[in-house]
């Protein structure tokens, strides 16, 4: 028998149930979409008080700006470091876990806890242990011979950061990890046992390719991480610098149009982002799901 259908009596139900989702999305997500889009064709003064329609004069300027593609190389390198480094350790963090040991439920728990912490709170807390006078790891690399300045040295300020934001997001893919590894038939993993497979080619030849569904749902989930939802760990640690090494597009927007009072430029380049990351998603649908055996 095939899965019971859900048949409601009227129109009436369905509709009250789906109109909060659907007032949320359109409240949040599409009305600001919206108006970030009919904003990028305006210039504003910084107080507000005059507009003038411009057509294409904001995007005409981000596209000649050298300081726009810079913050693109930085967001692409910036973002396949957090992805590669939150999946990667999450995988291995949750291959430990799927194992029966004593107390694993507890060491699973505390595994998701970080993952309730707001993106400038891990900043902070990166920050203290990184801060190059006080921080406790920091001193313990200028003991062993690494001046650590993420203060001055553009590559120590990123590879910060991308410790800080891959952090944050090490315990959502964990999650993810260990239900698909959970789901996974001990009998397959035992035949493969049985025929004198070892670990790690029972790893990459059946259970690797078994969690290719939830590879690929987190790489989508982790490259829009990286694009958006970032922004309080670069504010909070670098303020995007020094010299720009870690300024995002996202951050960048916050720049521009908070700091730099240029409301249609920022509002161009929320519209290019967001294409951006509709773009990228779309790529990784059309070529990368093609490898995902369901």
């Amino acid at each position: 028998m095939g899965p019971e259908r859900v048949t409601f009596g009227g129109r009436l139900l369905p509709a009250a149930l789906i109109t909060p989702q659907l007032l949320i999305v359109g409240l949040f997500f599409y009305w600001p979409a919206v108006q970030a889009v009919w904003q990028s064709f305006q210039m504003q003064d910084a107080f507000g008080l005059s507009t003038e329609f411009v057509w294409f004069e904001n995007y005409r300027a981000l596209f000649t700006d050298p300081a726009y593609y810079q913050a693109l190389v930085t967001t692409l390198v910036f973002a396949a470091a957090v992805a590669g480094l939150s999946l990667g350790f999450a995988l291995l963090l949750a291959t430990m876990a799927d194992r029966e040991i004593r107390g694993s439920g507890i060491y699973r728990t505390l595994l998701i806890w970080p993952y309730a912490v707001a993106p400038a709170v891990a900043g902070v807390l990166f920050g203290f242990l990184f801060q190059p006078g006080l921080g406790l790891i920091a001193r313990g690399l200028n003991q062993i011979g690494i001046p650590w300045n993420p203060l001055l040295d553009g590559n120590h300020a990123m590879i910060l950061v991308v410790m800080a934001a891959a952090w944050k997001q090490v315990s959502y893919n964990f999650l993810f990890f260990l239900a698909g590894l959970q789901a996974i038939p001990g009998s397959v993993i035992e035949a493969a046992a049985i025929d004198g497979a070892g670990p790690a080619r029972r790893f990459w030849t059946i259970i690797f390719p078994l969690l290719s569904p939830t590879t690929f749902f987190l790489m989508v989930v982790n490259v829009v991480y990286a694009f958006c939802e970032t922004f309080g760990v670069i504010d909070v640690l670098t303020h995007g610098g020094p010299g720009r090494a870690t300024q995002t597009l996202v951050y960048k927007v916050y720049q521009d149009g908070r700091i730099g009072a240029d409301l249609g430029g920022s509002a161009a380049q929320s519209v290019v982002l967001m294409a951006i990351v509709i773009g990228l998603t779309a790529i990784q649908f059309r070529y990368v799901e093609k490898r995902v055996a369901y």
